[in-house]
């Protein structure tokens, strides 16, 4: 089983990972709220601002302060591989 660190000695499970997504838009702020109302967000910022919402497979949503081209390379991707699938 393989783990990626998402900052501040916090570890979630790469194989139960669906999406890692900005929190910027209001789709994803709704979908961070509605996990919050339902008590399936994990805050892993420990106070921090929210870089990063993680999705999983258990409908756990969690918030990460690790940006997602930072998460993206933990989980081998690199930010050119990023950028040739929005074009």
């Amino acid at each position: 089983m393989e783990f990626i660190h998402i900052g501040f000695g916090s570890l979630v499970s790469a194989g139960r990972l669906i999406s890692v997504v900005s929190p910027d838009s209001a789709p994803i702020k709704r979908l961070v709220q509605e996990a919050r109302d339902r008590g399936m967000l994990i805050d892993a910022t420990y106070g921090r601002k929210t870089a990063a919402v993680l999705i999983m497979d258990s409908d756990h949503v969690i918030l990460s302060p690790l940006a997602t081209d930072k998460l993206a390379a933990r989980l081998g991707m690199s930010v050119a591989d990023l950028a040739e699938d929005e074009e």
